[in-house]
């Protein structure tokens, strides 16, 4: 309203001074107004085209950080824009946008950073519980494999309990004859197993039952085998897979398949027999680039294939032992005639072990080669086999020996020289003096009741029965070692073949008096290995036995307490069951395959021992090819009849591949 006290004036004047302070109110704030938004552009235009600019290089495209920055920077001037109005710093200084652009460079730098390192984390989190996970399975299977092997080992318990429950008692021998049929006797020329009925029969119910065991083992030993190391040289029972030792050159040579032909021809597993002959047939081959032992593959390969030649007739054998022996020949080119160690089957190359005396050969390898390349030699008319090994065997028994006239384990093939004077009838020496008994048993002089020819073997003995053969205090027999003039009171398992081959020698001996110290030696050794056996907690003897006063035919070191198998203590067995028909000798055996069924049965086959001594038997994980050849084949034997692979009518080589005793000694080498 107007003042009521103003004079009234006219319309067209009022209106016209209302309209001009209308003017002058409207351009006043439009003046405002543009002063203001000049202000806005002068302040902060710049830094926002700064940061504008620092967005594309700093590789960024998140809009709503470029809001949070925008408005941060609008409130900040906002606030401080009454207290800066008079203050020169409303002009920014020149490098404030590089500034902020470089933190906003650093924080994403930082950012990417950040990012990586989470995302590594994550990553290994992510291996760690793989990782983990795949751990839980394997356990889970460990687990379950240690559930099926106590299922396992419960089933073979309650059987073992079964069959010793069934287990007759005791009989005597009885003296009646029992016929032995051999499913497997051939009609191809070659050597009947089984001889003329026996003059006296010592077959049982119990001795049958017991040898029918023995089969039984030597059946899953080679079911074993077929299943899950065929062609290989020998099986891992628990692995169920083969291995090889590097005496036969890493190769796949089938060694347990040629080992154990003629244990399946003697015990009738005629079926299994073919199926080896197959083998050997179809793959058997020694043309491969390895190097290999002389002596394993003569007494292994040449004597297995050489008796099977002779059991079955097939002339394939012969041939594969005709090629392997050739392959082996390179090894005899030395300065003596006397083989080096090993020979490459491909190229010829030959050596010695780098550890034996200055690389010398030893007197157990190239002393236990006459009786397979003797018979070579008979059965393909080639003479130079028999006359490379009677070279050797003449060369050696001919030289001149230590004062003591014992022969040293060790010879330089070159020079012809003695090495260590170190003398053994257990390893490194054993098959050297069992050969030279046996080449006289082979070319008919103990069947035929013929002194000469064994010579050698019996001007050997003398200085062993003077020097080696000594007595513990508890009577235990035992046949030491020697270094140089000092004795070695030691005798290892290998030695107590030892008991078997002074049994054999005491047939036709140089005189009574020798005739009977050989038996009555023979049988003590036996004797004494079987001791060993008693005093063992599993039943079974240990790798070395010590007669030093605490130990009497025992170890006391838990390192020489391994059994791998051996078959020396049961052939000892043997030979004295044959000779002397004393039940004893089977019950020895018998107890020696109660002790292997329950503590080496393992897997699919049959395991060593790593400690004898020990109350729980902790088995190794191989089956050696030795066990089939020998082991079982002497267990089988002694609880057969005598006309089986009669002494009068075979000898054993030393992995017991029998072999037909001749009429008379070939003249083939002379």
């Amino acid at each position: 309203m107007l003042p009521t006290h103003t004079k009234p004036r006219s319309t067209s004047a009022l209106f016209k001074r209302q309209s001009m302070s209308l003017e002058k109110q409207l351009l006043l704030l439009i003046c405002g107004a543009f002063m203001v938004v000049c202000f806005g552009a002068f302040m902060f235009v710049p830094e926002l085209m700064e940061v504008q600019r620092a967005r594309p290089a700093s590789g960024h495209s998140d809009q709503h950080l470029g809001v949070q920055t925008e408005d941060r920077i609008l409130n900040g001037a906002v606030n401080q824009a009454p207290a800066q109005q008079d203050r020169s710093h409303f002009v920014q200084p020149p490098d404030a946008g590089a500034e902020q652009a470089a933190r906003l460079e650093k924080a994403a730098a930082e950012a990417r950073q950040a990012a990586l390192q989470v995302q590594a984390e994550r990553e290994r989190l992510q291996a760690a519980e793989a990782q983990q996970q795949a751990q839980r399975r394997e356990l889970e299977a460990a687990r379950a494999e240690l559930e099926a092997l106590k299922a396992q080992h419960k089933q073979e318990r309650q059987q073992q309990a079964q069959q010793a429950q069934q287990q007759p008692q005791h009989v005597e021998p009885q003296v009646h004859h029992v016929p032995v049929q051999r499913s497997s006797d051939n009609t191809k020329g070659g050597v009947p197993v089984v001889g003329a009925p026996p003059a006296q029969s010592y077959a049982t119910a119990q001795s049958r039952e017991r040898r029918d065991f023995v089969k039984g083992m030597m059946k899953r030993s080679w079911d074993g085998y077929r299943k899950y190391a065929w062609g290989e040289n020998e099986l891992m029972p628990k692995a169920k897979r083969g291995h090889s030792a590097g005496i036969f050159g890493r190769t796949k040579m089938g060694a347990t398949v040629v080992d154990a032909l003629d244990t399946l021809w003697i015990m009738g597993l005629k079926e299994e027999f073919e199926d080896g002959k197959r083998w050997v047939e179809k793959h058997l081959s020694f043309d491969v680039s390895a190097g290999v032992s002389v002596f394993e593959v003569t007494i292994r390969f040449v004597g297995g294939l050489l008796s099977a030649y002779a059991m079955s007739g097939d002339p394939m054998f012969r041939t594969k032992a005709l090629d392997i022996s050739k392959r082996l020949l390179p090894a005899f080119n030395t300065g003596t005639g006397i083989p080096k160690a090993m020979v490459n089957l491909q190229t010829g190359a030959s050596h010695n072990w780098g550890w034996a005396s200055g690389g010398a050969s030893i007197l157990s390898e190239f002393g236990t080669m006459q009786l397979e390349w003797e018979y070579l030699s008979i059965i393909t008319g080639d003479a130079k086999y028999a006359k490379k090994v009677r070279h050797v065997m003449d060369y050696v028994t001919k030289k001149q020996r230590p004062a003591t006239g014992l022969y040293p384990n060790y010879i330089n093939p070159d020079t012809g020289s003695w090495g260590a004077n170190e003398v053994s009838l257990g390893a490194l020496g054993d098959s050297f003096y069992e050969y030279l008994i046996k080449i006289w048993v082979f070319e008919g002089g103990r069947a035929h009741g013929r002194k000469q020819g064994r010579e050698a073997f019996d001007d050997a003995m003398k200085p062993v029965r003077e020097r080696l053969i000594q007595k513990s205090k508890s009577g235990n027999v035992y046949v030491a070692e020697a270094r140089g003039s000092h004795l070695q009171h030691k005798m290892g398992h290998l030695a107590c073949f030892t008991g078997g081959m002074f049994g054999l020698a005491s047939r036709h001996a140089p005189s009574n008096e020798w005739s009977d110290w050989y038996l009555k030696t023979g049988a003590a050794i036996t004797s004494t290995c079987h001791e060993s056996y008693r005093k063992s907690p599993v039943g079974i003897g240990p790798e070395a036995m010590l007669f030093d006063g605490s130990n009497d035919a025992w170890n006391s070191n838990p390192r020489e307490r391994y059994y791998i198998l051996r078959p020396e203590t049961v052939e000892a067995y043997f030979y004295m069951w044959r000779l002397t028909h004393e039940q004893k000798y089977r019950d020895w055996a018998w107890e020696a395959v109660q002790a292997i069924e329950t503590h080496c049965k393992c897997g699919v086959g049959y395991c060593g021992i790593k400690d004898v001594g020990a109350s729980h038997a902790v088995q190794d994980d191989v089956q050696q090819s030795f066990f089939l050849a020998e082991t079982l084949k002497y267990l089988y034997l002694i609880f057969e009849e005598d006309n089986v692979i009669s002494l009068d009518e075979w000898v054993f080589n030393t992995e017991a591949h029998p072999f037909p005793i001749q009429n008379s000694p070939s003249d083939l080498a002379q």
